[in-house]
């Protein structure tokens, strides 16, 4: 049996550069990777399977609907000559729906584990094109390093220098549509949207990256927090706490984020936010590259 981590994905900064004729949204974003996440156990079997357990296992999807299922058939289908059917365990311990990546981070964890698994490895391209295939964050997951992410997350470009970054991640509880989340951001298919990120070179210190990150932005933040008010909360809450150098919504939401100077400023504010907000999914951690 083979166990692969899967990290949380958490975008630092997203702008939603505009749309495609196709419907698709053209995304220009940097990535990191978080000490926390998931975990997935794979084994040979005569047929596939998926089970799951942890905190938020209950009424996760164990047939098609599961990217990591999803992403075992289609590698054994595309390549039947490396993979056989494996069955899938899978540790579920990040919110679903909570725009940190955690089902294209179980898909990518799979996927890393079956080339173990069966010690084969497809070409690099074909396999970041079955990755795409299920999903847009499917293919930085599959990195699990930080990337800047252009296009519809086909365009990677990693950030070998990337400074790790103490972080305290916030979920209230409530689960996002990304789906939602993007119509009332409202853009036209063929539309353009803002701006790229800033084309000042990416800082490796970490202050001078926490300095450029600032004057990016999450295009999402916005429309996410008119369908939920609880993601204002949150980001209220991380700015209220000692030390913090920025605050931000990842992805779609509902999680935020709040960068630190430090892992004992960052555990501080993680100790305060789980007295002041006991319901809310809290965890402090460090970003960067992490597989």
């Amino acid at each position: 049996m083979i166990r692969e981590f899967a990290p949380a994905k958490i975008n630092l900064a997203l702008h939603v550069t505009g749309r495609r004729a196709d419907g698709y949204h053209l995304l220009d974003s940097i990535t990191a990777f978080a000490a926390a996440g998931e975990a997935v156990h794979v084994e040979r079997a005569a047929g596939f399977s998926l089970r799951a357990h942890g905190p938020f296992a209950a009424g996760l999807p164990l047939d098609e609907g599961n990217l990591a299922l999803r992403a075992a058939r289609l590698a054994v289908a595309r390549w039947p000559a490396l993979f056989a059917p494996v069955r899938i365990r899978l540790e579920k311990n990040l919110p679903v729906a909570s725009g940190i990546g955690g089902g294209s981070a179980d898909a990518a964890a799979v996927l890393r584990a079956m080339t173990r698994l069966h010690d084969a490895a497809p070409p690099r391209d074909e396999l970041m094109e079955l990755a795409l295939e299920l999903g847009a964050d499917v293919p930085v997951c599959l990195q699990g390093r930080a990337c800047r992410m252009r296009g519809i997350g086909e365009q990677l470009e990693p950030l070998a220098d990337f400074s790790s970054l103490p972080a305290v991640l916030v979920n209230p509880g409530v689960a996002v549509s990304t789906a939602e989340v993007f119509a009332k951001l409202g853009l036209a298919p063929g539309g353009s949207g803002g701006a790229p990120l800033p084309s000042e070179p990416i800082p490796a210190k970490a202050e001078d990256l926490v300095v450029w990150l600032a004057g990016a932005r999450n295009d999402l933040q916005a429309p996410a927090r008119a369908l939920h008010e609880s993601i204002g909360a949150c980001l209220d809450a991380l700015c209220a706490c000692e030390d913090v150098r920025l605050a931000r919504m990842s992805g779609s939401g509902a999680t935020c984020f709040a960068l630190f100077p430090g892992d004992d400023s960052a555990r501080r504010a993680a100790a305060r936010l789980r007295r002041e907000h006991p319901r809310w999914w809290i965890r402090e951690t460090t970003l960067g590259n992490i597989v």
